[in-house]
């Protein structure tokens, strides 16, 4: 539970003190730039779309292996009840 704990914190702690990050292809990137060069705001939006991508299999994988390390079967724990 103490590994746990320590990962969560430093965790959102990177969240929160990590820059914002640029997670564009060159090509890209490029088009996002000559967009909000020209006065649109797509580029902000494609950013944040690949970011959003990129968090949500980490999300999704360390649920569900959070729910299997609290529901799994302890040998010892059966043999004493």
């Amino acid at each position: 539970m103490k590994r746990i704990t320590v990962f969560l914190i430093v965790f959102i702690l990177a969240l929160v003190i990590l820059p914002e990050l640029s997670a564009q292809c060159p090509m890209c990137k490029l088009s996002a730039e000559s967009n909000l060069r020209d006065g649109g705001t797509a580029g902000k939006g494609l950013n944040v779309g690949i970011l959003y991508m990129l968090v949500m299999p980490y999300i999704l994988v360390g649920t569900l292996g959070y729910l299997w390390y609290k529901n799994r079967k302890n040998p010892d724990r059966e043999i004493q009840n």
